[in-house]
């Protein structure tokens, strides 16, 4: 008994570490948010500000069009998760659900999709967003004009479709008896009646787990509109830190108060999706 109770108070103390190893960022973040430049460039660290500057935060936003880079961000994460959520869903429910020829080989090649890194398809959908026919100016050809290069359809494109959101609908999918999809066949419902009526009212929590994913990955997002983007109006949030940050000197203060505003949206997020997003990784059996 007093073996298990000290096993436990281990594991507990090892979780606690972890906890505050992760937590610890965002408070130093924080705290960097509320201090003079002369502290924060001190030779002396103190987790604490003297005097609690929350001007620091008034005067980043009021630096640049801090509106404007926030609408950006907001607009390109919805259209981004909205489309593929609808795409990934109806992909997976395909891939579970339907016979039809080629369908494991097709899956095979949308799993090979996941192990391709970001980087490597980076400059081919560049190319694909610039030469883009009968877009911003381009001919039937793809010439003469910026085709999607500054559009909300260029930052939005290549987060549509993903191999690993149509991965985790499958496999929830693939979990769903066969005598489920024969009822609603008696019952009169098409697939596509099916799919809707059906399978979507029970996938709320592998949307969610997506939706976490998704927006995370979209909002944090810095190399692509850094490509796509030439226009300061066009700018992501992620790229307007970059206004803080001057030929010999970076203001922290308020790179940090910026950092914390850009935080705040996923953190509100992921605690409203809390419930779903564990319920959905036990579902799928994510790990990782």
């Amino acid at each position: 008994m007093k073996k298990k109770n000290g096993i436990r108070i281990l594991l507990f103390l090892i979780m606690l570490l972890i906890c505050a190893l992760v937590i610890m960022p965002f408070v130093i973040m924080f705290f960097t948010s509320l201090k003079t430049s002369a502290e924060i460039s001190s030779a002396h660290f103190r987790l604490f500000p003297e005097k609690w500057l929350f001007s620091n935060y008034v005067e980043a936003m009021t630096s640049s069009d801090w509106g404007r880079y926030f609408w950006n961000s907001f607009y390109v994460t919805a259209l981004s998760v909205g489309i593929s959520l609808v795409i990934n869903s109806m992909a997976g429910y395909a891939f579970a659900r339907l016979r039809f020829a080629g369908r494991d080989f097709l899956f095979l090649l949308a799993l090979v999709g996941m192990m391709i890194p970001q980087q490597v398809t980076m400059l081919p959908n560049f190319v694909a967003m610039k030469y883009i026919p009968l877009a911003g100016g381009n001919d039937i050809f793809g010439q003469g004009g910026t085709g999607l290069i500054n559009t909300y359809a260029g930052l939005v494109a290549p987060y549509i479709a993903g191999a690993f959101g149509v991965f985790l609908f499958r496999q929830f999918f693939m979990n769903f008896p066969q005598s489920l999809d024969d009822a609603a066949k008696i019952d009169g419902l098409s697939r596509m009646g099916t799919f809707r009526r059906i399978y979507l009212p029970l996938s709320k929590a592998i949307f969610a787990t997506l939706i976490v994913f998704k927006t995370t990955s979209t909002w944090n997002e810095y190399t692509w509109p850094l490509i796509v983007t030439t226009r300061k109006d066009m700018w992501t949030v992620q790229l307007a830190l970059s206004v803080f940050k001057e030929e010999y000197i970076t203001q922290w203060n308020y790179l940090m108060a910026a950092t914390t505003l850009i935080t705040l949206p996923l953190l509100i997020l992921y605690v409203f999706m809390q419930k779903y997003f564990v319920e959905g990784i036990v579902t799928t059996g994510i790990k990782g």
